[in-house]
This record gives C-alpha cells, sequence and structure tokens, in this order.
C-alpha cells in the first residue's frame, strides 16, 4: 500500500505492479503512475497529449 498524492488516502498496488503502471485512486479518482517499486512511490501520471498523426 502507499499514499495518493492528491487526496493522502491509502492506494493499493497489486503484488506483480511494474513501474509505470499507472492506477487510479478509488478515493478522488486521480491516475497515478508507480515511479519506485520499493518502497512504492506514486506521483501524478502525466497527461496524454495528442499527436495530430505523429
Amino acid at each position: 500500500m502507499t499514499e495518493c498524492v492528491e487526496c493522502g488516502a491509502e492506494v493499493t498496488l497489486h503484488e506483480d505492479s511494474e513501474v509505470g503502471e499507472i492506477v487510479d485512486c478509488t478515493t478522488c479518482g486521480a491516475e497515478l503512475e508507480l515511479v519506485e517499486q520499493t518502497p512504492p512511490v506514486l506521483d501524478r501520471a502525466p497527461e496524454l497529449e495528442e499527436d495530430w498523426g505523429e
């Protein structure tokens, strides 16, 4: 378990979670990215930008 960077709620991660995986906070709905495995650290997931077919 780790903490949501937006609201501070506890976020449960799967045992097989990998760095770069996107998880949702069930409390506030924020999209979070796992940036470190041990100890688990979450950060806000990057916003997807339109690539306009590039």
